[in-house]
C-alpha cells in the first residue's frame, strides 16, 4: 500500500472524523487510521452533546464514518505504528502511505486504580465525569474514590448529583482544610482502605473496605490518571508536550512540528466528545488553510519555471 494523501488522521474518534468531514468536504483526499478501541466503549451512551445526547458512542462513530465516506475519505482500520518526517507513515498491517500533513486525535488512555471489580465496572457504574453520567445516577447514594489530587475537588463536583456521597480516602491524605470542605457539603469520609467493589447482578451495589465492611452505593465515582494514547508519535515528530505527555499546540490545533496538528483528547484528556469534535474541525481548518498556501506557493513556482 503506497498511496499518497492530502491528510492522514491518526484516530478515527469524534476529533479524527470531525476533521476528516471538514477536509473531504473541502476536496482534500483524507485517510482516516482507526484501530477501533476508543476511550468511551464501555459506555452505554454520552451525553451533553448537542442533538446527540444519549446515542451509544459507537453509533456515532458508525455515522461519522459513512458521513466522511460521502466525501470520498477513506477509513482504513489499522494502526500508526510511526510517522517519518515528510510525512511517511507506517502501517502495522497495510505498509507505508504518504501524507503531506498530519494530524494526531489518538485520544487518551486512562489509568485506573488497581482494584477488584474496577476494570469490569469502568464506564458504567464506575464513572470519571460527572458531566456525562450524573444525571442517570442523581439522588442515589454515591461514592468518590480518593487516588490522587483533584479527588475531593472530584466529590465536591459529585455532591451536586446528590446529597448521599461518600469520600472513600482510599490512598489518598486528606487536609484540614480539605475534610472542612467535605464536612460543610456533607459528604461523608470512610478512612479506610478501599478493598474491592461489590458487584450483584451485574451491577455495582456497594464499596468493601479493609476493615470488613461494604458500604451500599449506587455508583462510584474516580478521577483517573491519564497518558496520551498516541505510541510516542508525538514525541518521534518531535512535537512539543507537556509534563504529562500531551501535545502542546496553538487554538488552532498547530503543534510545534511544522505540519503537523494534534486534536481531541491527545491534546486536552477532559475534553467531552462535542469538545474534540470541535477542536478537529478547527484543525481541520486550519490544515486546508495551510495546503491552500502550499499550493498557491507551487503553482507561482511552476508558473516561473515555465
Amino acid at each position: 500500500m503506497n498511496q499518497a494523501y492530502d491528510v492522514v488522521v491518526a484516530g478515527g474518534g469524534a476529533a479524527g472524523l470531525s476533521a476528516a468531514l471538514v477536509l473531504g468536504r473541502a476536496r482534500r483526499r483524507v485517510a482516516v487510521i482507526d484501530a477501533g478501541a476508543p476511550r468511551n466503549a464501555p459506555a452505554e451512551r454520552m451525553h451533553g452533546f448537542l442533538s446527540r445526547d444519549g446515542m451509544p458512542p459507537a453509533d456515532l462513530v458508525a455515522a461519522g464514518r459513512a458521513e466522511v465516506a460521502r466525501y470520498g475519505v477513506e477509513v482504513i482500520h489499522d494502526i500508526v505504528e510511526r510517522i517519518d518526517p515528510g510525512f511517511a507513515v507506517h502501517l502495522r498491517n497495510r505498509g507505508v502511505v504518504s501524507a503531506r500533513r498530519v494530524l494526531i486525535s489518538t485520544g487518551v488512555g486512562d489509568e485506573l486504580p488497581d482494584l477488584p471489580g474496577v476494570s469490569e465496572r469502568w464506564g458504567r457504574d464506575l464513572l470519571h465525569c460527572p458531566y456525562c453520567h450524573g444525571w442517570e445516577v442523581r439522588d442515589t447514594p454515591l461514592g468518590v474514590l480518593g487516588t490522587g489530587a483533584g479527588s475531593v475537588q472530584h466529590a465536591l463536583l459529585v455532591r451536586q448529583w446528590s446529597d448521599d456521597v461518600v469520600f472513600f480516602a482510599h490512598t489518598y491524605e486528606l487536609t484540614d482544610a480539605e475534610r472542612a470542605q467535605l464536612s460543610a457539603r456533607g459528604i461523608r469520609v470512610e478512612p479506610a482502605p478501599v478493598t474491592r467493589l461489590i458487584v450483584e447482578a451485574d451491577r455495582l451495589t456497594g464499596v468493601e473496605l479493609a476493615d470488613g465492611r461494604v458500604v451500599v452505593r449506587r455508583a462510584v465515582f474516580v478521577r483517573p490518571g491519564n497518558r496520551p494514547h498516541d505510541d510516542g508519535l508525538l514525541a518521534g515528530l518531535g512535537c512539543a508536550v507537556d509534563a504529562a505527555g500531551f501535545a502542546l499546540v496553538d487554538s488552532a490545533g498547530r503543534t510545534s512540528t511544522t505540519g503537523v496538528w494534534a486534536a481531541g483528547n491527545a491534546v486536552d484528556p477532559r475534553a467531552q466528545v462535542i469538545a474534540a469534535a470541535g477542536a478537529g474541525s478547527a484543525a481541520a481548518i486550519a490544515i486546508n488553510a495551510d495546503l491552500v498556501q502550499e499550493d498557491v506557493e507551487r503553482a507561482l513556482t511552476d508558473r516561473g519555471r515555465g
